[in-house]
């Protein structure tokens, strides 16, 4: 990475209210909903730094009780 920066990323996981911090060189919606998946145990995280991984969706997420994903540089 080359310019990472710390983000918060606040969802709620049916009804209980969930935050992290994550360390990204990016952040936008979709990396959002796929992290605070992968932060409840539904999304996937690669082994290693180069193998791709299909994120989880929004859709996908909202099946498995994740809502109301929001993300904020901390």
């Amino acid at each position: 990475m080359n310019n990472p920066k710390l983000f918060v990323i606040e969802y709620t996981l049916h009804g209980t209210p969930k935050s992290f911090v994550i360390r990204a060189e990016k952040m936008d919606n979709s990396e959002a909903w796929h992290w605070a998946s992968c932060d409840a145990g539904v999304g996937r995280i690669g082994r290693f730094g180069r193998e791709q991984v299909k994120k989880t969706s929004k859709p996908l997420a909202e099946k498995f009780g994740i809502e109301g994903v929001t993300w904020r540089s901390a």
